[in-house]
């Protein structure tokens, strides 16, 4: 049977994460965050105002569930700090506080709270993770039941009335988003857009790493990050899924912009 945990981002934080695709942890955590938990993100109380517009709420709050997918050590650390990848991620609609009727809907009784809220990752039971999840509206998921059987859970993203399933390993696995930027770079290869030169220290490290063939036509496949991943701004990416019909190429995408710029 699958864990559960809460994990923590934070608006101001060292650690590389990209919300909803990898989580960058302490080795320590490496036991709860296992291949196939099941996860709750929380952020803490805002204390800087410009990140109001990248929350749901300036309060202490749950925000959004994922599943665990493969982990690797970061190659950046002399700790061996690691990096999961995050599948099926769903952000809620709304903010789910921390507490309901002056209650925490985590367990923080007795003398645990005094120092609960520092750990980045929590481990929480099947109950509680029902629990916070009742007060929200998840794509897919299926309020618990007293006595339910939970072994066949299942949180899918539905996108029309594609189900898409982030089921290959080569799919998502954070390598090889390291590997594509360490090749790459952070600067959009089709506009030439630069995250952190456009937003200072909010925009570093932030880039998208896009698949240059399109999985649902090539299947489930060992990729090269070289040849076969880009690195695109968040515009650029929607454009060349524009077409429901077909990808544009990063070529193609960049000779466009340069026609519109004559």
């Amino acid at each position: 049977m699958s864990a559960y945990a809460v994990i923590v981002q934070n608006d101001e934080s060292k650690w590389d994460d990209v919300k909803g695709d990898l989580y960058n942890y302490p080795r320590t955590y490496k036991n709860i965050l296992t291949k196939g938990c099941k996860v709750i993100y929380y952020k803490g109380r805002m204390t800087n105002p410009i990140f109001a517009t990248h929350r749901l709420s300036p309060e202490a709050h749950y925000f959004g569930i994922a599943v665990i997918g493969d982990s690797i050590i970061d190659p950046d650390s002399s700790r061996q700090d690691r990096f999961c990848e995050l599948l099926e991620y769903q952000e809620f609609e709304k903010p789910v506080p921390i507490k309901v009727n002056r209650q925490y809907l985590e367990d923080v009784s007795g003398s645990r709270e005094k120092n609960y809220w520092r750990f980045g990752v929590r481990e929480i039971s099947r109950d509680i993770y029902h629990k916070i999840l009742s007060y929200t509206t998840v794509s897919g998921y299926k309020r618990a039941l007293p006595n339910e059987n939970y072994e066949h859970e299942s949180f899918n993203i539905v996108e029309g009335n594609k189900l898409v399933r982030y089921s290959s390993y080569y799919e998502r696995n954070p390598f090889y988003r390291i590997r594509a930027i360490e090749i790459h770079g952070l600067t959009c290869m089709a506009c030439k857009f630069n995250f952190e030169d456009a937003y200072g220290e909010l925009g570093r490290g932030f880039i998208h790493v896009h698949h240059n063939k399109p999985l649902s036509e090539v299947g489930p496949t060992r990729i090269n990050p070289r040849t076969d991943l880009s690195v695109l701004c968040a515009n650029c990416h929607s454009m060349v899924h524009r077409k429901k019909t077909s990808t544009l190429s990063v070529e193609q995408l960049s000779r466009l912009i340069k026609s519109q710029t004559v």
